[in-house]
């Protein structure tokens, strides 16, 4: 491969010089930041010598390339175009300043949202079970003991992440935002005070105590903020204006007392005097807004939002829809809301199986068919980026599905106990009325199906797509000598580099990986911080920010081993390699340690791939465990 023709075709394709903002990589994608998303040729670039995906996200343009490859197409590119290199903080910050304040604003809640999704999950999941065990309880279908202890405190245990929610939100938001995070979360305990009459109570009880603020100009209610979401972000965000600005004004041998009593004492008395009275109205609106669409005669409204849940994906905003989620099961004990997420997503799922079991290809079908799978369990992504938007018509075929499955949610009033799970699992949120569920999940996926067989693909648009790769411009001999040469050394195992479960790629929650763009392999959620070689090998490469390493057999076998998703990000923070690159290392050696609850911490998820890198070199890759392995499982064979 000729990286600097590749690197030239890549400069000349996404702009030039003008339109490149800035340039960085991590360990398989070159990320470039440009000015004008319109003037890179997205459909050229893939077709590139060595490109093996295209999509936009994060405000940067990634162009996926594989590990050791980006490396040196980078090294020429930043040659080409007269750039210096950035790291990936500056890339980040660079993409974000390129955002529009409304794109800032959804990423920001994203942000704040999606570290306290799990403690959602659980309490949304133990919500619905319970709900189920106390229907059939209550019905005769089920005669337990409910005064047990395992009962009573699964009930207990079931709301206490919506109980407390202020909390969670307001600590994770002052992270965010820059605050002390304790400091935050003492706000968010102001709001939701015993003190406080609970929120949940009023509708029944009536506001039981008023209170005049600011010397008696007017009263507010001495009503606690349970369940609600933009009076909370408002607050913390007033709470880390403060506390900032007490940091430059007071002395330093006072500020350890002074700035924290202000900022709590200040956004305390504004939050209960202002802002919560002001955005819990608000809030209300929205919400409001949101259920008078949804609740539109014969289901147009959810019709319209099934259609264009999908283009928020894409665009990245759908994480600001926790808000509607939280607030609907604040107001209502049920969102109406993720059961149109739901149907959005598996119908995306639908489209992208139809497009690989039509397909006469085989690299397509390899990609659509998993990806269909990930979609089918709430990772859209793969389906997404990888299949439908490549060929288009099977992404609005997919809109259209997800239209129908939405308004079947919307005339049934399905509604979920929860948040933060669509897809197959989706329905442990939806106990209440799993029927209803399924119902949705055919006909969204059924619909996007035969839409996208009968009007939405025909296979010789996917040739002509695939017309200038590389791999279909060759001759097949090279590889086909590949395979003589390595077929010669017979199977090859590959033991686990991790303790942990070990999973499909396709459950990998990065487009990226899941797709298995970049090669076969497996991923693992680890259990201990430490990688070791899963076979005796070569460091052909470790990267910089050593989140990520590559290894060479010496029968010509390519590895790569990624330790988390977009992990990058992090510089190098929390890993310590003890390997470099030219190394012989033997199966089990460790080859790198890292701080597994520092990098969860930072909002990262540590799932960890396997991949073989040279997959086309070789007849089969098959996946051996899945699971809970260790350093002595077999998790791959190669032939």
């Amino acid at each position: 491969m000729d990286y600097r023709n590749t690197a030239q075709e890549i400069y000349d394709h996404v702009g030039k010089k003008e339109n490149i903002i800035s340039a960085a990589h991590c360990a398989t994608r070159l990320r470039l930041v440009i000015a004008d998303n319109d003037k890179a040729d997205k459909e050229y670039v893939e077709n590139i010598d060595g490109v093996k995906g295209v999509f936009f996200a994060q405000g940067q343009m990634q162009i996926i390339l594989g590990t050791g490859v980006v490396n040196k197409v980078y090294d020429e590119f930043i040659q080409i175009a007269g750039i210096s290199e950035s790291s990936k903080d500056e890339l980040k910050k660079v993409a974000a300043s390129k955002a529009n304040p409304v794109q800032r604003l959804i990423k920001t809640l994203g942000d704040i949202f999606v570290p306290i999704i799990p403690a959602i999950v659980a309490s949304g999941f133990l919500m619905g079970i319970m709900e189920a065990l106390n229907f059939m309880v209550n019905n005769g279908f089920l005669n337990i003991n409910t005064n047990g202890s395992i009962y009573v405190f699964a009930q207990l245990f079931s709301n206490t992440a919506y109980t407390f929610l202020p909390i969670l939100i307001a600590y994770s938001g002052a992270k965010v935002f820059g605050a002390n995070p304790y400091l935050g979360a003492v706000i968010g305990m102001i709001m939701i005070h015993p003190n406080l009459q609970n929120a949940w109570t009023v509708a029944t009880e009536g506001v039981q105590a008023t209170q005049k603020v600011w010397f008696g100009l007017y009263s507010i209610d001495m009503v606690g903020y349970q369940g609600h979401v933009i009076p909370v972000i408002i607050a913390v965000w007033v709470l880390a204006q403060i506390e900032k600005r007490l940091h430059k004004v007071v002395p330093a041998m006072f500020d350890l007392f002074v700035t924290p009593l202000v900022s709590v004492f200040v956004t305390g008395y504004l939050t209960l005097s202002i802002i919560g009275p002001i955005f819990v109205a608000v809030e209300n609106g929205l919400l409001d807004g949101i259920q008078w669409l949804i609740a539109l005669p014969f289901g147009i409204g959810s019709f319209i939002m099934g259609a264009f849940y999908a283009p928020t994906v894409v665009a990245g905003v759908h994480h600001m829809y926790t808000i509607i989620d939280l607030g609907q099961l604040a107001k209502f004990g049920v969102t109406y809301w993720l059961p149109l997420a739901s149907a959005a997503n598996v119908a995306q799922g639908g489209a992208a199986l139809a497009v690989g079991l039509k397909s006469r290809n085989q690299k397509i079908k390899s990609m659509a068919v998993p990806s269909a799978l990930s979609a089918c369990m709430g990772i859209t992504e793969p389906a997404i980026f990888g299949v439908n938007l490549r060929f288009g018509k099977p992404f609005i075929m997919g809109c259209l599905g997800g239209a129908c499955g939405a308004l079947f949610a919307s005339i049934t009033s399905l509604g979920a106990t929860g948040t933060g799970v669509t897809g197959i699992f989706g329905i442990l949120l939806c106990l209440n009325n799993p029927v209803g569920y399924i119902l949705m999940f055919v006909i969204a996926f059924g619909v996007a199906f035969v839409l996208t067989w009968m009007f939405g693909y025909k296979d010789e648009v996917q040739e002509t797509a695939e017309k200038n790769i590389e791999a279909e411009k060759k001759s097949d001999a090279p590889a086909e000598i590949a395979r003589k040469e390595t077929s010669e050394t017979g199977v090859q195992t590959l033991y686990s580099p991790l303790e942990g479960i070990a999973i499909p790629l396709s459950k990998v929650k990065d487009a990226t990986f899941a797709s298995e763009v970049l090669g076969k392999g497996v991923a693992v959620i680890p259990s201990k911080g430490e990688v070791k070689a899963p076979c005796d090998a070569t460091v052909s490469t470790i990267f910089d920010t050593k989140h990520a390493i590559g290894l060479a057999t010496e029968s010509g076998l390519e590895l790569l081993i990624h330790i988390g998703v977009d992990t990058v990000e992090l510089g190098g923070k929390f890993y310590t390699a003890h390997v470099k690159d030219g190394d012989v290392v033997k199966k089990g050696q460790t080859l790198i340690t890292f701080d597994m609850d520092a990098i969860k911490a930072a909002g990262y998820d540590v799932t960890t791939p396997l991949i073989v890198t040279n997959t086309d070199d070789y007849e089969e890759v098959k996946m051996l465990a899945e699971g809970t392995v260790n350093n002595g499982s077999e998790v791959l064979e190669v032939k």
